[in-house]
């Protein structure tokens, strides 16, 4: 097999891991519900945690980022596989990663009406970079606990991640990886279109780790 042809199945493979409607099959599985049809009418897992719960947000979450991972990960099996060179890796890695955030927000397996990316986009950078990655976990959940906003959490972590690539935060950087972050974050931006409308409305949902209190 040449290496165009393994690159072709591998960009095959990625947008079919994205596609697995997690959010659908885990709801329609375990609870007879297709979250679709709830809450924000969101197949993600945002609209999981606020239709199913906590826990099966978190399975849905999970599995959603190993789905990012998996996906770019696969740049690494053929590096190690000694069929490409690192800076080859690095590359294919942002093409296999992108197309499973695209199949994750346009389904096959669901009539390419999915999430809007963000588990899976983590799932990507926890492979592309990971240092980056942890940050920007810990810039979302900062924003979320002071605003208790999901998708302000998840734009301005979005935003951080090529932010702090560009700053050399963790030394330098390839340029490709900081390019390729900013448009990753003008895709969700758009995901997000909605969402931001709302927050600028003031209607946008909020969402709390505990209950308030009555």
């Amino acid at each position: 097999m040449s290496i165009i042809i393994l690159i072709i199945a591998c960009v095959v493979v990625a947008y079919l891991l994205g596609s697995i409607p997690t959010a659908i099959w885990y709801g329609e599985a375990y609870f007879g519900v297709d979250v679709r049809k709830h809450g924000s009418g969101n197949a993600g897992a945002t609209n999981t945690f606020r239709v199913l719960g906590k826990r099966a947000g978190t399975v849905v979450l999970l599995i959603d980022a190993i789905k990012g991972w998996l996906a770019t990960s696969l740049a690494l099996m053929m590096y190690y596989g000694h069929l490409i060179d690192w800076s080859e890796c690095q590359n294919l890695k942002l093409l296999f990663g992108f197309m499973a955030v695209f199949g994750h927000i346009f389904p096959i397996f669901s009539k390419f009406k999915g999430g809007k990316g963000v588990a899976t986009l983590l799932g990507m950078v926890m492979s592309v970079h990971p240092e980056a990655a942890l940050v920007c976990m810990v810039i979302f959940f900062l924003v979320f606990l002071w605003f208790n906003y999901v998708s302000l959490g998840a734009i301005i972590a979005s935003l951080a991640f090529p932010v702090l690539l560009l700053l050399k935060t963790f030394g330098p950087e390839n340029t490709l990886v900081i390019i390729f972050g900013f448009l990753l974050f003008g895709m969700i931006v758009v995901t997000h279109r909605k969402n931001i409308v709302k927050l600028f409305r003031g209607q946008e949902n909020k969402m709390f780790l505990r209950p308030k209190k009555a």
